[in-house]
């Protein structure tokens, strides 16, 4: 067995469910194994993976025991050279998997990998290599040098900055949404640690690989779209317990004994200052997004979000032209399905024929603010090629599953009729 994927699931049923889909794709060829753990999510995500995905290994808890413990359990019961921890958020291009191993069967010294992820709106993430987060790199990220000096040794050094995002290099911290991973170095280092309940996790584990001499590589040339946070929404105030709560976790496990004590004691109160401080802000934004859903929540226009943190149905309009990218007969599926009044259809082929400055032309003059992708006419590879080449755009990217009646993108779905 080469591979073993496992996929930590709550409460995002959707997003679950185009994952595999993607995921099913890139395995092709490869000797693997895929196991979803679901942690007692309560939005049919356990009857959904049986159904659709019969051939996925699926673990039921009867409780939300956590990132760490899920995800360990599957490791247990694993068979793969190689495991690849994932979120469930992502969507993985056709050949970044191939890629990936083939990459690492050539690094004796690789102890994981990651790989180049970009949000819903095309945008890279800079997590998708990082170093430690020591009191310095904290304290740049946290008082916005790092956004002032984003491509400096010296205040970026968190999220890397000085190294390009399309290079190949050695990093101190893979991203937990997509882990390529040693097996045999994780029997002899360890799983992941239990006392992370979410977060902090990937920086321990990281951190473990590189103390047993291993390496881990940051590695483009494969690339995934990641939504960020479906699980555990950023604005709620449970996001921050744990978040903070993982860092003091990490600081005290590594940096509160021996001569890394005065460590500690930089961090510490730093964690608990910024913990604080982002408490008051979201406190704030909160109170202030209340009044917005009330008055969203009086309009009847259709089609609805699926807001996965409130569960409420928030309607969407289109206040500009809609731009649907697939053939005529899909395209025609997707304006029925967002009942879309009216709405251009570009097909595929005249794309590839005049190319992405053309469709960047064409949107522009046409004042269009939102791009719906087929998800049955693109490869993944040919939507994150379009979303990259828009990326400096003010777009919102969705992707269409006309077979499942709904169309995605980070943050929401959106069910038609």
């Amino acid at each position: 067995m080469k591979l073993s994927v496992i996929i930590v699931s709550y409460n995002v049923k959707y997003y679950l469910e185009q994952c595999l889909s993607s995921l099913l794709r890139a395995l092709e060829g490869i000797e693997s194994e895929v196991f979803v753990v679901d942690n007692h999510s309560d939005d049919d995500s356990v009857k959904m993976v049986s159904s659709r995905f019969p051939s996925v290994y699926l673990i039921a808890n009867n409780e939300n025991l956590g990132f760490s413990k899920a995800s360990n359990q599957a490791i247990k019961l694993s068979h793969g050279e190689y495991i690849l921890i994932l979120n469930p958020d992502t969507l993985i291009e056709e050949d970044a998997l191939h890629k990936a191993i083939s990459f690492m069967d050539k690094q004796s010294d690789a102890g994981g990998l990651g790989v180049k992820m970009i949000n819903g709106q095309g945008k890279f993430l800079p997590e998708s290599k990082r170093g430690l987060p020591t009191p310095w790199a904290a304290f740049c990220k946290m008082s916005n040098l790092s956004k002032l000096f984003p491509h400096s040794r010296i205040f970026n050094q968190y999220q890397l900055g000085f190294l390009p995002e399309n290079e190949i290099n050695k990093v101190d911290v893979l991203a937990g949404a997509f882990m390529m991973l040693k097996k045999t170095i994780l029997d002899t280092i360890g799983y992941l640690d239990e006392d992370f309940f979410m977060y902090g996790e990937d920086i321990d584990l990281s951190y473990r690989i590189t103390q047993a001499g291993f390496s881990n590589y940051y590695f483009p040339s494969s690339r995934i779209i990641h939504y960020k946070g479906e699980s555990t929404r950023k604005n709620s105030f449970n996001y921050i317990k744990m978040f903070y709560g993982s860092m003091l976790i990490f600081a005290r496990k590594h940096f509160a004994s021996g001569n890394k004590l005065l460590l500690w004691l930089l961090i510490m109160p730093g964690i608990y200052l910024v913990a604080g401080a982002t408490y008051m802000y979201r406190l704030y934004n909160n109170l202030m997004l209340k009044n917005v859903h009330k008055t969203k929540q009086n309009t009847k226009n259709k089609p609805c979000i699926v807001n996965s943190e409130y569960r409420h149905l928030y309607p969407i309009q289109f206040d500009k032209q809609v731009l649907i990218i697939s053939d005529e007969i899909e395209g025609k599926k997707i304006q029925e399905l967002l009942n879309l009044r009216t709405a251009i259809i570009i097909t595929p082929s005249t794309i590839s024929e005049y190319g992405t400055l053309f469709l960047n032309k064409y949107i522009f003059h046409r004042n269009t603010n939102i791009i719906i992708f087929s998800s049955k006419d693109l490869t993944i590879t040919t939507i994150i090629n379009m979303m990259e080449s828009l990326k400096e755009c003010s777009f919102e990217h969705y992707i269409a599953h006309t077979d499942r009646k709904i169309v995605i993108r980070g943050g929401c779905v959106l069910e038609g009729n």
